[in-house]
């Protein structure tokens, strides 16, 4: 499954990383629908909301279906037959959809055939090893990244060079109060089985899942181009990926309300120390400050401390997990590699 995520872009930021090219080949970036709503964070769990693309289609029906926008929902898909005046009271967890019963249960199959689709936006998923000694190891899951990626932008640059955002296939719904009143929007995350790679973190007597992704342009736009693309065309591109790349985080991101740079930096597992206020920290929120408006911005004296676990040897290979350190460290690049079995 997947309960926590990260998406710690500023709105322009976002809007720019998901630049993509129209039915008549013009590149385009997607306009925000209500941008004052999103909030970045690094620790996002299902009842808060995110940032997804879908086509503007549903929202103007004579637009171009191919066209997409940016809107912040809700995570944890309301059906839109949901009667309740409140939608807390969903007696059941809609954050994540699977596979292979989206189009057999009411909750998702109605929004489904209706081509209600969407991409969810997010640097990254965590997931959680379940550990002999009872307790739990997160890891941060991600694309892999460009060596040149999170280089400083320059002004006039049109393609975004920072970091590639993972492209999750969703279901979102609209839902209106009985009693009249302001449209929610939300959405679920669609699971597959976990590729190879990913599903050694899993216990074994528990059935491996991850998000669908959505890898490569070509495919975000077949998923979110209802008119054009039929939803039994549409479902074949709900396959598990093995184009991802992982590395253990601290439990600092264990607890929801944690919303810091450290939650996705790479750890050396067995090393711990007490962790204050580091450079790295200081060098990752410069750079928030800098590009990452409306970023959520912590003083220096307001960094928590806590019982973390850092990589310190040098590799001569850079992996994505380096290009992560750029932002999170001044020198060394700090190595974390695909698990092999």
């Amino acid at each position: 499954m997947c309960g926590r995520t990260a998406c710690s872009l500023g709105a322009e930021n976002l809007r720019r990383a998901c630049a993509y090219r129209d039915s008549g080949g013009r590149r385009r970036q997607p306009e925000w629908i209500r941008a004052e709503r999103y909030r970045p964070s690094y620790n996002k769990g299902p009842q808060s909301s995110g940032p997804v693309l879908l086509s503007r289609r549903h929202l103007q029906q004579d637009a171009d279906s191919s066209e997409r926008v940016l809107m912040d929902m809700r995570w944890g898909l309301i059906p839109s037959w949901f009667k309740n005046d409140d939608p807390s009271k969903m007696q059941f967890n809609t954050s994540n959809c699977r596979s292979d019963t989206m189009l057999k249960k009411s909750s998702y199959k109605g929004a489904l055939l209706k081509g209600k689709r969407c991409v969810v936006l997010a640097d990254g998923f965590y997931e959680w090893q379940q550990q002999k000694s009872g307790g739990k190891q997160p890891y941060f899951i991600y694309f892999p990244q460009a060596k040149d990626a999170m280089a400083e932008e320059k002004e006039g640059d049109e393609e975004w060079r920072g970091w590639r955002l993972l492209t999750m296939a969703g279901i979102f719904d609209c839902w209106e109060p009985p009693a009249g009143g302001e449209m929610l929007y939300t959405y679920t995350i669609i699971t597959v089985d976990a590729s190879k790679d990913v599903s050694f973190i899993h216990h074994r007597q528990v059935r491996a899942g991850m998000p669908a992704i959505l890898d490569g342009d070509e495919a975000i736009r077949k998923w979110l181009d209802f008119a054009e693309v039929p939803t039994q065309e549409a479902v074949k591109l709900i396959q598990p990926t093995e184009n991802i790349v992982f590395h253990p985080v601290s439990t600092f991101v264990n607890n929801v309300r944690n919303n810091a740079p450290e939650c996705i930096t790479p750890i050396e597992l067995g090393a711990k120390k007490e962790v204050k206020a580091t450079p790295s920290s200081k060098t990752m929120l410069g750079w928030l400050k800098n590009s990452q408006e409306g970023s959520p911005q912590k003083k220096e004296n307001d960094l928590p401390r806590w019982t973390s676990q850092f990589i310190h040897n040098p590799s001569p290979k850079k992996t994505s997990a380096d290009v992560l350190q750029q932002w999170l460290r001044k020198e060394g690049e700090p190595a974390a590699k695909k698990h092999k079995a």
